[in-house]
């Protein structure tokens, strides 16, 4: 059966941060993001996905919520974005690629190609400051590809992301406060800080 027309896979926002909770993939403390940000919370996308039932079911709902727009293929930056982004795909029945980190910088490589004309949903786990998936749209757009939406499982942004000029879409948007690394509050000062992500 096809999962994208299965009636049960849409996910309220609670339904998907039940399974974050479940999973022990939302995590509490004190955390460096990928952004270089502090923050109290931490969404650990790797522990959720690793069970590749409930990966399925997220991802197919992230899929049905940009279903309508054209897409030819979708592309993730690596390295947390490769597991949503293959399975959105899989749901939209595309093909699926990935950029990838190179001396500081992301950059296609593994003989991907991007045509002119192409369109792509950018598949990204998850959003504070938006920096990946700003550097995905200026190289898919680069190549002469065209970017019809961004989808992410989280948008943790408070709605400081960038404008990435195309509809952006999440199956949880949520307010998380960030502090600069000389702005910490007392509390996250006095605690250790860990970077759980990948870099």
């Amino acid at each position: 059966m096809n999962a994208t027309s299965d009636k049960s896979w849409p996910m309220t926002q609670e339904e998907v941060l039940a399974l974050f909770r479940s999973t022990g993939a939302l995590l509490h403390g004190h955390f460096v993001l990928r952004s270089g940000l502090h923050s109290r919370d931490f969404f650990q996308c790797a522990l959720v996905l690793q069970h590749t039932v409930i990966a399925r079911r997220l991802c197919v709902a992230l899929a049905e919520r940009v279903k309508h727009l054209p897409c030819d293929a979708v592309i993730s930056p690596a390295l947390g974005g490769i597991i949503a982004g293959q399975e959105v795909a899989a749901a939209l029945g595309k093909r699926h690629i990935f950029v990838e980190k190179d001396e500081g910088r992301l950059v296609l490589r593994r003989g991907f190609e991007i045509t002119m004309g192409e369109q792509f949903v950018i598949v990204e786990d998850v959003v504070t400051r938006g920096g990946r998936v700003a550097e995905t749209v200026e190289i898919v757009r680069s190549k002469g590809g065209l970017i019809s939406a961004v989808a992410v499982l989280v948008d943790r942004s408070g709605g400081q992301r960038p404008d990435f000029g195309c509809p952006f879409v999440s199956l949880v948007q949520i307010t998380s406060e960030t502090f600069e690394p000389d702005a910490l509050p007392p509390d996250l000062a006095a605690i250790p800080a860990t970077k759980p992500g990948s870099r």
